[in-house]
């Protein structure tokens, strides 16, 4: 009796299945997933530690509002078939609806929508979690939420439409943008700098002696990123072949000779290893081989690596140039970066290489004697950064007329760190002293106040305390007040 209650009928549509086509869908959603958590842990580790869990937590939510909306109507505004316009699909595919059917590319044997559908939904995600590193140590939360489901339906969904959609403008143009160079990159930098602008700059007072807190996370956010990067380039062409292969020797070459470059570049002007440094090259390689490393050759890889690492290291100070607190370089390491990987498809680009996926058609760049592509990738890249810029402005602009939307916290937040402010925990399991000294709380016993020094011995001699138990400030600089049972403890500063 239970077989036949639970008998199912075979799904009939498996037979049409390419099982190799259906896992490389599977693996590049899982490593492109992998990539948010790295990026969290990158985030957190070049904030300050009064606010890393706040960056974790503002790039997990980024990715859980992201994975609702792409659900909801955002690949239906992005890749719905039956869209009969340039610019943006319909609804056809609202909810996941009709997406049962089969999507074939160079066999009779082709893989279920669905599957693509999921893959795509993590391109979408690491674009907003790219975007919210903006809100670094002085954006709200509650914010947040909203403007990464407009931004995605606003800016997203139609980019990615233009660039990969079979009825967008630039796909039908012949614009080659392999891994999403306009859709997360120019997006993600040019979006986030703009972000940072509408928040405003951190207040200097409270920027002393400014540092990424710990180094270690940078390294293991930077290893998780370069991992999961190689199947956001490697299997973007969807069906495994020598292309997927090429695409990830092709980043491979741009991380490690960007890696490099900025490297040394960090060495000639201080004369010290930055290991910040070399990670900051290492992700600019990737990000410009996201639209190139299936299109251009290995050795126009070593090239683009060294190009990208010297410009993007160069172009760090555009944030001091235009007075915006891009707190975390996002502007230089991904939308500059993005802007020259799309820029070298137009020279180095190689019809080739573009066609060793079995069904790309495509004359491809100056190497291969095609002189339109270049006013195209120009042309693209302009459309792409002016209406992210502009339809970003509206967003924020508008959110901060909204009562409770406004997207920065006030100075004495700032101050107390977001963890404190809008997170409510830490990262750590230890609460810190405030480093501001006069900010300290009376002693119980002032005439015996015990002190540590910065190497950790117990001492009295390099303070001073006045007569209301407060310190003085003349040799206080190295020492860390412990404070009494009855004194309240609050979250450091700096």
């Amino acid at each position: 009796m239970l077989g036949y209650v639970f008998k199912r009928a075979v799904f009939a549509e498996d037979a049409n299945y390419n099982d190799a086509t259906v896992i490389t869908l599977i693996m590049g959603t899982c490593l492109v997933l992998i990539m948010c958590f790295g990026l969290a842990y990158l985030y957190s580790g070049l904030a300050r530690r009064k606010s890393a869990l706040h960056m974790i937590f503002a790039v997990f939510m980024a990715l859980l509002i992201s994975i609702f909306q792409w659900y909801f109507w955002g690949y239906s505004l992005a890749f719905s078939s039956t869209a009969t316009n340039k610019f943006i699909g319909n609804l056809h595919n609202f909810g996941y609806m009709n997406l049962e059917g089969t999507v074939t590319l160079s066999d009779e044997k082709g893989y279920p929508e669905l599957a693509f559908a999921n893959f795509q939904c993590m391109f979408a995600s690491i674009t907003i979690c790219i975007l919210v590193g903006a809100v670094c140590e002085r954006g709200r939360i509650l914010p947040i939420f909203l403007f990464s489901f407009i931004w995605l339906t606003l800016v997203y969904c139609p980019v990615a439409s233009w660039a990969w959609s079979s009825h967008g403008w630039a796909y039908k143009w012949g614009v080659l943008d392999y891994a999403g160079g306009g859709p997360v990159e120019i997006l993600s930098g040019f979006g986030g700098f703009t972000l940072s602008y509408f928040l405003g700059e951190r207040r200097s007072h409270l920027m002393v002696n400014y540092r990424p807190h710990n180094v270690s996370l940078i390294t293991i956010g930077t290893c998780l990123l370069w991992f999961g990067w190689l199947g956001f380039n490697g299997l973007t062409c969807v069906e495994p072949s020598m292309k997927s292969v090429y695409a990830v020797m092709n980043s491979n070459l741009c991380a490690a000779f960007g890696g490099m470059t900025w490297c040394i570049l960090d060495y000639t002007r201080t004369g010290h290893w930055s290991a910040v440094g070399l990670c900051s090259g290492i992700i600019v390689g990737l990000v410009a081989a996201t639209p190139a490393s299936g299109c251009i050759t290995l050795w126009a890889s070593v090239i683009l690596g060294i190009v990208t690492g010297i410009a993007c290291n160069f172009a760090t100070v555009l944030k001091v140039w235009f007075r915006v607190d891009d707190s975390l370089d996002i502007l230089a390491e991904h939308g500059i970066a993005g802007v020259l990987g799309l820029f070298f498809n137009a020279i180095f680009a190689s019809s080739t290489v573009l066609g060793y996926d079995g069904y790309t058609d495509h004359p491809g760049g100056w190497v291969d004697h095609n002189w339109k592509q270049m006013y195209k990738q120009i042309a693209y890249i302009c459309a792409v950064i002016g209406y992210c810029v502009t339809v970003t402005s509206i967003i924020c602009f508008i959110l901060n007329k909204i009562p409770f939307m406004k997207l920065r916290v006030d100075e004495e937040a700032e101050a107390n760190g977001m963890d404190e402010d809008q997170i409510g925990e830490f990262a750590y399991d230890y609460v810190e002293i405030r480093r501001n000294f006069f900010d300290m709380q009376h002693f119980d016993d002032p005439e015996h106040p015990e002190t540590i020094s910065a190497h950790g011995s117990t001492t009295a001699s390099n303070t001073s305390v006045s007569n209301n138990g407060k310190l003085n400030e003349k040799d206080s600089s190295n020492a860390v007040v412990l404070p009494s049972s009855n004194t309240p403890i609050k979250q450091a500063s700096v």
